[in-house]
């Protein structure tokens, strides 16, 4: 007698939503250099995060002051989808790194939205990876990628810091060049405090450096991530060295990149003039209806916490208790924000007289 076996059909696990998911449960802390530190979270549900490498999460702190809201890339490799990874560098004064740093521990639930953002590396492409500081992050992730992927690429990765002491990820990038052959590893140090014995570069990016290190950089795809100083040398330094404009892709929440707006006193003829309050400071501005909510704000003073200043991360986040605005945002709102009131001052238009929870 013939017995046939019917297997009932595998259920993977669900996948994380981000119009729907939101907490992240802290499940292991790794100290990278003395003063960055990799924080691991799981969706506190059990569900599967895909995520693509160079997108990142913005998280809600819960402060003394209040809900802070900070943008942080994930470093790890998008292979792994069980798990998210983020690699903080403690900021002096910063308000929500320093409580990263000392007081989340395993076990800790934390609000986030994501993945978000669009810096993503092009398939089939020759590249060249430039990082500083804790730009490192969305880059590594792109690393980790291509070595869980173990398919044939043409990298050069050039990552800028203080010192050798500052070089997160050091021994696991030195791990993975020795095996993805493909893979062509500068460290560059600004100074050699720690490590006088350092028999590799030194000094910051210039052209005369990257036409060495890079020869053929004018026919490589490059991405860009750090402080802005150093994304603005580099941009530079890539167009003058033949990389053409839609080859260089950059990425950056760096604080001082804040969109400067036009003042309320050289507003175009005929530009409708409307009265935005800020109820928690008291403050009223002149906002016309070509200008950005978040930028006249900035320029008067008034705080908004802000990063991208794109409406990308959802920093800026804010109440709009009363009246219209013109939003063109880049996904770093979900829709069931916007239909709970709330909307992005860094995108945003007044359409009419604004009152704003800030």
């Amino acid at each position: 007698m013939d017995i046939e076996m019917v297997t009932a059909p595998s259920i993977g696990p669900v996948a994380w939503d981000p119009e729907i998911d939101a907490e992240l449960l802290c499940v292991d802390l790794h100290l990278e250099t003395h003063d960055v530190k990799t924080f691991t979270f799981v969706s506190a549900s059990g569900k599967d995060i895909s995520f693509t490498a160079g997108q990142y999460f913005a998280f809600d702190v819960e402060t003394e002051s209040g809900t802070e809201t900070r943008c942080y890339s994930i470093s790890s490799s998008p292979s792994r989808r069980r798990a998210v990874s983020i690699t903080v560098k403690r900021v002096p004064g910063g308000i929500v790194s320093n409580w990263l740093h000392d007081t989340l521990t395993a076990g800790h639930i934390l609000r986030a939205a994501g993945p978000l953002g669009h810096f993503a590396r092009p398939e089939n492409r020759k590249y060249l990876f430039l990082s500083g500081g804790s730009g490192i992050t969305p880059v590594m992730s792109m690393v980790r990628d291509l070595a869980d992927q173990a398919l044939p690429v043409d990298v050069i990765f050039l990552h800028a810091c203080r010192t050798p002491m500052d070089l997160a990820f050091r021994a696991e990038l030195e791990t993975i060049a020795r095996r993805l052959k493909g893979l062509r590893l500068f460290f560059l140090p600004e100074t050699l405090v720690g490590e006088p014995g350092w028999h590799g570069l030194s000094g910051r990016i210039s052209e005369g450096l990257l036409a060495l290190a890079v020869p053929d950089i004018a026919v490589r795809t490059v991405l860009c991530c750090g402080p802005a100083p150093f994304m603005a040398a580099a941009r530079s330094l890539c167009a003058s060295l033949g990389v053409p404009a839609d080859c260089y892709i950059e990425e950056s929440f760096d604080a001082a990149v804040i969109e400067e707006a036009p003042a309320p006193l050289v507003e175009e003829k005929g530009a409708a003039s409307f009265k935005v309050m800020f109820t928690k400071q008291g403050r009223s501005i002149d906002v016309t209806g070509d200008q950005t909510i978040l930028g006249c704000a900035k320029k008067a003073g008034i705080k908004i916490p802000s990063s991208c200043a794109t409406g990308l991360c959802g920093t800026c986040k804010s109440k709009l208790v009363s009246g219209q605005v013109n939003m063109t945002h880049n996904g770093g709102i979900r829709q069931r924000e916007i239909d709970a009131g709330l909307f992005l001052p860094c995108c945003s238009k007044p359409l009419s007289d604004l009152v704003i929870e800030r």
